[in-house]
């Protein structure tokens, strides 16, 4: 029996749901507590060079779900948003960090201009 993988509403719930646990942490104190609170307070320092990737992969995931969700419909989101996650990754490192939270809000509003451009898509080709 074969198992289909790209089950776009499980991709879109866990895209979804490790987007805002990482905003979560990124923008409130909640891991740096946690952490903390097991002794490993040293490590709260370099939290932030993993949780923005996985952020923006996150969202990747959620672009990607996005896309199966509307019946493929233009180009395959996978290897764009993921390079364009790649990027951010690396630019908001090399940046040290000082725009995080404008990018954050911008990549958060691409991705749902993305989502209303491609139910614009659907629904064009629905009615014709």
């Amino acid at each position: 029996m074969t198992q289909n993988t790209e089950n776009p509403d499980r991709m879109l719930k866990w895209g979804l749901g490790g987007a805002v646990f990482a905003a979560l942490c990124c923008f409130t104190p909640l891991l740096v507590v946690l952490v903390a609170g097991v002794g490993l307070s040293a490590l709260t320092g370099w939290l932030d060079y993993a949780l923005f990737p996985l952020l923006f992969f996150c969202l990747a995931v959620v672009a990607q779900a996005l896309w199966l969700r509307a019946g493929r419909v233009g180009p395959n989101a996978k290897l764009w948003a993921t390079a364009i996650a790649a990027a951010l990754s690396i630019l908001i490192i090399w940046i040290e960090f000082r725009f995080a939270l404008r990018i954050t809000v911008g990549v958060f509003i691409a991705v749902g201009i993305y989502a209303f451009f491609l139910t614009k898509i659907k629904s064009k080709g629905a009615t014709q």
